[in-house]
């Protein structure tokens, strides 16, 4: 059962275990860009991620497999100057960790020196072990990422749900259980059934972040475009949107057309 939310003045990786120690569950969204972040952290949510996401909601990539180091350094840099509050973890992007633990820490500190995020964010589990403990030993924190790994989709042919099978189940445990003992301090796992999340949340001491996994897990994250309608064709099953900013927007920016080839706008009152 969650309790009432207490007023952190900033969100640590320390914070967010205390706040599942007391059950209370912990928000988290996407961003990319100054102005969004801006309002995401004067909302009070409390883990902004700045995702490979960005490949697909900011540049029109079909996958997050393009984006770049350098273009992930430069979203999170935008990200980190409107912050006050919120802890800012930053997603390694595909081909930066995966294949040498070495390349992997030189990744994590070019992300920590020249974004000034807080922490970086991995997909997998046994796998990549090694580069997570390396960069752990650096001392940058770790979110480990579990489930529908969004960079090995040609390797699974599919977004569908993760995990199913007994086989796929355990594993996942296993890994869960191993990130945690390595040191991360948090997990995200992405679309799995949601009494195998909730069985990962209670086996676990470290905070396990849901998307399209349930209630059962310690909190939730959303990409920021599909939650406030932004984006219109993806319709997942998780996904709540608490906006319809497509529609909004688009009647705006038509009727300001409208305006402009009608001479109605700028009126007196707009101009000098």
């Amino acid at each position: 059962m969650s309790i009432a939310k207490k007023e952190y003045k900033r969100i640590t990786t320390k914070t967010l275990v205390d706040m599942k120690k007391k059950g209370e569950k912990i928000s988290m969204l996407t961003a990319y860009d100054f102005t969004m972040a801006k309002i995401v952290d004067s909302a009070g949510i409390d883990v902004i991620l700045v995702g490979d996401s960005a490949s697909n909601v900011m540049a029109g990539h079909e996958t997050t497999l393009p984006i770049t180091l350098d273009q992930m350094i430069y979203h999170a840099a935008s990200v980190v100057r409107a912050i006050e509050r919120s802890l800012v973890v930053v997603d390694l992007p595909f081909g930066s960790y995966q294949s040498d633990p070495k390349e992997a820490l030189r990744s994590a500190i070019r992300i920590m020196k020249e974004s000034g995020g807080h922490a970086v964010k991995l997909e997998g589990g046994k796998e990549i072990k090694e580069s997570v403990k390396r960069i752990l030993n650096a001392g940058i924190p770790v979110m480990g990422h579990l489930g529908l790994t969004p960079q090995s989709i040609y390797k699974f042919g599919t977004y569908t749900v993760r995990a199913k099978e007994e086989e796929e189940a355990d594993k996942l445990i296993e890994d869960a259980l191993l990130l945690e003992r390595i040191g991360c301090f948090a997990i995200v796992l992405e679309k799995v059934p949601a009494k195998l999340a909730q069985q990962v949340a209670e086996k676990i001491s470290i905070p396990v972040i849901g998307i399209g996994a349930g209630n059962g897990v310690d909190g939730q994250v959303l990409v920021l475009h599909d939650m406030i309608g932004m984006t219109h064709e993806f319709n997942p099953r998780f996904l709540r949107r608490y906006l319809d900013l497509y529609t909004d927007m688009k009647n705006a920016f038509t009727q300001y057309s409208r305006d402009v080839k009608s001479g109605d706008f700028p009126n007196e009152s707009e101009q000098y």
